[in-house]
């Protein structure tokens, strides 16, 4: 869930990131949980990851933990937690998840709730997992939703000695953003991005559309993923 402002002035030139002294594959894995904030997180940050976990065979589930009920997009007479738990059943099945559980802590009050209690329960979905995927530290836009889902997964992955794997920026791509729309999205220099895979966006696009509360008026998702084009970057955490 990304706050917004409108779009100055740019040029469509895309953001040139280096691919040396990184892995240009993704990582083995049998059962991936990704733990994220709020629904759209799975599709509109982890999307084309998961998508790629599934397409080598993983089993992939999303533990979501928020209905993301105070996004200030996509308002409608209904609820918008309802409206956002709906689009995430949805987006989850375009990624080849095969299970998308929704829990209902405060949406932008995650901080408030103790990271041990939400790690116990990440422990309860934990069931044959070997790799966890979350978002990289700082939340990748600041939000503390994020930066708190991705302490309370790391917190559970050291219980049970599991590898946490990250989303992350290149600095160059995160820059540009904070540039064009006065955002605050936190990058990584290339020394610190230790994996560059390339990703077909087609999944994840069909995903992006299931959101339609979220996605139709969002031009840093779609700026975001201009510049990263057909490469996504991960870091371990663990």
């Amino acid at each position: 869930m990304v706050t917004q402002r409108r779009a100055a002035p740019r040029t469509a030139r895309p953001v040139s990131v280096p691919h040396s002294r990184t892995r240009l594959c993704l990582p083995r894995a049998r059962n991936v949980l990704a733990v994220c904030a709020h629904p759209d997180d799975e599709s509109f940050g982890l999307g084309a990851v998961l998508a790629a976990f599934s397409g080598q065979g993983a089993r992939v589930r999303v533990l979501c933990l928020t209905h993301g009920e105070a996004s200030t997009l996509g308002q409608t007479a209904r609820s918008l937690g309802e409206v956002r738990a709906e689009e995430l059943r949805a987006a989850a099945g375009m990624l080849g998840a095969e299970h998308a559980e929704l829990l209902s802590y405060p949406d932008g009050n995650l901080q408030a709730v103790p990271a041990g209690e939400l790690a116990g329960l990440i422990e309860n979905a934990l069931t044959d997992t070997d790799l966890l995927l979350v978002f990289d530290h700082g939340g990748i836009t600041g939000h503390p939703d994020h930066c708190q889902a991705t302490a309370a997964a790391l917190l559970a992955a050291r219980r049970h000695q599991l590898p946490v794997l990250a989303w992350a920026l290149p600095e160059e791509v995160a820059a540009q953003l904070n540039a064009e729309f006065g955002t605050t999205f936190a990058g990584r220099p290339e020394s610190e991005l230790g994996i560059v895979i390339d990703v077909d966006r087609a999944r994840q696009r069909s995903a992006i559309a299931c959101h339609a509360s979220q996605s139709g008026d969002n031009p840093v998702l779609w700026r975001r993923l201009e510049l990263l084009g057909a490469s996504e970057h991960l870091r371990w955490l663990t």
